[in-house]
């Protein structure tokens, strides 16, 4: 008589880090040949148990974008690792440009994606007449003097709920554009610049464009104000260049484990 064996759910939640540098984006695109984090992840993961693992990813980040703080979860059902040791076990296996910050043991009902209460991204830009080497990895370099002021301004218009259509890549699928932001910041630090954007979720190269659009307000192209204008448009058309993907990283996001389940 064959025994039954039944493996309850063990949901686990991995908070990574990572160098966007080597890496077509965070999602998998199988049968394209292209190395992603999300691939090696779970290779290692299949290494490590000898099981084939799916992790699911809080933010699916281009290629070329960083992060220090994505979240992944996946099921850990019937592993004997305890979880303060997936770390340290992880990282022996993941390549240097990859790293596994923390393990914790979540409630089955905890999705990386779907639970995730706000987002935030950091881009840097890197303002100097001169570029610099040991940044030309991690910022966009804008030679032209910027006006964090009139940057700052601008970027208080997209705070609030709004429909940001116009700072959505043209052919995304998405179709409800309506998003809220919680923060938007720009400060200046020696030569960088750094723009912070904290919200409940993002559109397709929501980030980048916001950051294209509050350059050209910088550099004087465009007054404050008219961030206004681009919202109401609804119109990509309306809005700056989408910024180049180096510079931005996804800095963390923020869950509520409380809560009774994923928001959708």
């Amino acid at each position: 008589m064959l025994a039954l064996v039944v493996l309850t759910v063990r949901n686990i939640k991995l908070t990574i880090a990572y160098d966007g540098t080597n890496y077509h984006g965070f999602q998998e695109q199988r049968g394209t040949g292209l190395p992603t984090v999300q691939e090696v992840l779970e290779g290692c993961l299949l290494a490590l148990t000898g099981r084939a693992v799916r992790v699911t990813g809080a933010s699916r980040t281009d290629a070329g974008v960083h992060a220090r703080g994505q979240v992944v979860n996946f099921d850990a059902a019937g592993w004997s690792i305890p979880v303060e040791r997936i770390p340290l076990a992880l990282n022996g296996l993941l390549p240097e440009d990859i790293a596994v910050l923390a393990a914790e043991e979540v409630p089955p009902h905890f999705h990386a994606r779907f639970s995730a209460r706000a987002k935030v991204y950091r881009y840097t830009i890197y303002n100097s007449r001169i570029p610099s080497p040991f940044w030309r990895l991690y910022s966009y370099f804008v030679p032209r003097p910027l006006d964090v002021a009139a940057m700052q301004e601008a970027g208080s218009y997209l705070v609030g709920r709004h429909d940001f259509a116009s700072f959505q890549a043209a052919g995304a699928a998405t179709k409800q554009t309506v998003r809220t932001l919680f923060q938007v910041e720009v400060a200046r630090e020696n030569e960088l610049v750094h723009l912070l954007f904290r919200g409940d979720g993002f559109l397709y190269h929501m980030v980048r464009i916001m950051v294209g659009t509050l350059i050209e307000v910088g550099l004087g192209k465009r007054e404050p104000r008219e961030v206004l204008d681009i919202l109401a448009a609804r119109d990509r058309r309306a809005a700056g260049p989408t910024a180049p993907p180096h510079g931005l990283c996804l800095e963390r996001v923020e869950y509520d484990l409380d809560s009774a389940g994923p928001r959708i």
